[in-house]
């Protein structure tokens, strides 16, 4: 249905109003007769007029003059005055009035609605200012949390500032500073403790004056090098107390933005010992070298002239064996000496071999590893097997040699040591790698002696020996040893080039 409107609704009462004065007036006359006949529509005309407006009001004042002429004014029921001078006065004096109550009804009402808008508009007022101070105090909550945590980040940046300064005194490197005026501006604790100085007495100092640095290259280069984004090298400083130490340095350049190179942060790593360990370690590698060398050597001078006249006494000794002429006591000599020299004979090959075993220059590392295997199982009596490829190929000579030299003293280890009754020698390769285990089931090594991946361990000479030879060739050695038997694990990294250079050697 069709909603009906504000002032549909103000007409419909106004005539309703109007309507039900008429019928109340009607329902009275025999009470009042001919008088007072605009009576009861006076409070049709209020009504109106407070509540439904001047149109309707209009309206209903119409259809009360016209139904008070009709029903009420002499002649009753008709249109005719009796007395219309008379009558039509009233109904003009009537009409007046309504008018004025009804102007009096407007402007209460425009008064009242003048009233309301003021409300409405102070109530708007009130909510806009409500709403305003509500975000206000929104902003200043935001800005307050805004400036707490601003307040907390400063904190935490100086609290972690602090920490960094605390890490860099707690460092074990040599950390300082130097201005653009080539002057130190911060020295931390651990280059107090490297060089001797405080720090009151080196900042504002010059750091190459002050450690009387030895560079390995022109200063300037460094310098140039500095600048296009830092600088690593070793320098010689001198402490203090005058003696000298040599450091792992960088540079690195501080920069404020895009700006030119303000300052530049040196820390400084004592590499003193290092440097000792290095040159101990390529001196025993030299010594090693020259160990194998020898031994080659000695080996070679066994099999080629030692073995070689021992070969030829036995041929000598044979054709005399061949002769009819000796007496049985003589002939058993001849047979003696022969048996005597095959034992020579056998101990110097064993000899030569374990000096330096010729097959793994000649043939390869898999065929001197069964030979040295199968000679040891019997030698020793204790059950030795290789696992492996057959077909394992050819490797640089030097890798071939350390891996046959950790077999050669890991299975003197068992024989002597260990007390197992079997060891098993496993060779692999794979992904760029060789990888040795050499494994007993004897009664293990104490703790102290085991060897971990790091190196550390109080282990024999045996031991040492073999991951120095390992070390040498970047390799890592480790013992893992237990009450159920000793495992030796080598890894070695096989290079191109090693491969290569060997295969060329065997080619040729």
């Amino acid at each position: 249905m069709r909603r009906v409107t504000p002032k549909a609704r103000g007409y419909f009462l106004a005539i309703l109003a109007a309507l039900v004065a008429l019928l109340l007036r009607k329902m009275i006359s025999p009470l009042l007769g001919a008088e007072n006949p605009y009576l009861t529509v006076w409070a049709a005309i209020v009504f109106s007029a407070w509540y439904c407006g001047v149109g309707p009001s209009v309206v209903c004042t119409i259809v009360s003059v016209f139904g008070v002429w009709y029903w009420f004014l002499p002649y009753v029921n008709s249109f005719v005055l009796q007395n219309p001078k008379a009558e039509i006065s009233g109904m003009v004096l009537f009409a007046l009035l309504s008018g004025f109550v009804i102007a009096l009804g407007e402007a209460n009402r425009r008064a009242k609605g003048q009233s309301e808008r003021e409300v409405a508009e102070r109530g708007r007022v009130e909510n806009e200012l409500r709403e305003a101070q509500e975000q206000l105090e929104h902003r200043v909550e935001e800005r307050t949390e805004q400036l707490h945590i601003a307040n907390q980040r400063l904190s935490e940046e100086a609290t972690r500032v602090r920490a960094q300064a605390e890490w860099l005194d707690a460092a074990n490197d040599a950390i300082f500073v130097v201005g653009s005026d080539e002057t130190i501006t911060y020295w931390n604790k651990g280059a107090e403790r490297l060089y001797g100085w405080a720090s009151t007495e080196a900042i504002g100092q010059g750091p190459h004056e002050l450690l009387r640095t030895e560079f390995p290259v022109p200063l300037a280069e460094i310098s140039q090098q500095r600048q296009q984004g830092g600088w690593q090298g070793e320098l010689v400083h001198t402490r203090r107390d005058g003696t000298k130490v040599t450091v792992a340095s960088r540079w690195t350049p501080l920069k404020e933005g895009n700006r030119n190179l303000r300052s530049w942060l040196e820390i400084n790593r004592d590499v003193t010992d290092r440097k000792a360990a290095e040159a101990a370690r390529q001196l025993s590698a030299q010594l090693m070298k020259m160990q194998d060398e020898e031994r080659r050597r000695i080996a070679r001078e066994l099999h080629d002239s030692a073995g070689q006249t021992v070969i030829a006494l036995m041929l000598n000794l044979g054709q005399l064996k061949a002769s009819e002429n000796l007496s049985p006591e003589e002939a058993r000599l001849l047979s003696d000496s022969y048996a005597l020299l095959q034992n020579v004979s056998s101990e110097l090959r064993a000899t030569s071999h374990l000096l330096h075993p010729l097959l793994l220059d000649e043939i390869g590392l898999w065929t001197a590893l069964e030979w040295y295997v199968e000679g040891f199982m019997q030698r020793s009596g204790i059950a030795a097997t290789l696992e492996g490829d057959p077909n394992f190929a050819r490797l640089n000579s030097d890798l071939e040699f350390a891996i046959f030299r950790v077999v050669q003293e890991c299975l003197t280890n068992v024989h002597r040591h260990s007390g197992s009754p079997e060891a098993t020698v496993r060779l692999l390769r794979s992904n760029g790698e060789v990888r040795l285990e050499v494994h007993d089931r004897g009664r293990g090594l104490p703790a102290e002696k085991q060897l971990g991946p790091s190196g550390n361990g109080t282990t024999g000479v045996g031991l040492r020996g073999m991951r120095e030879r390992i070390l040498q060739l970047g390799g890592n050695l480790s013992v893992q040893s237990n009450a159920g038997g000793t495992t030796v694990v080598a890894t070695l990294p096989i290079t191109a080039t090693a491969d290569a250079s060997n295969n060329e050697t065997v080619l040729a």
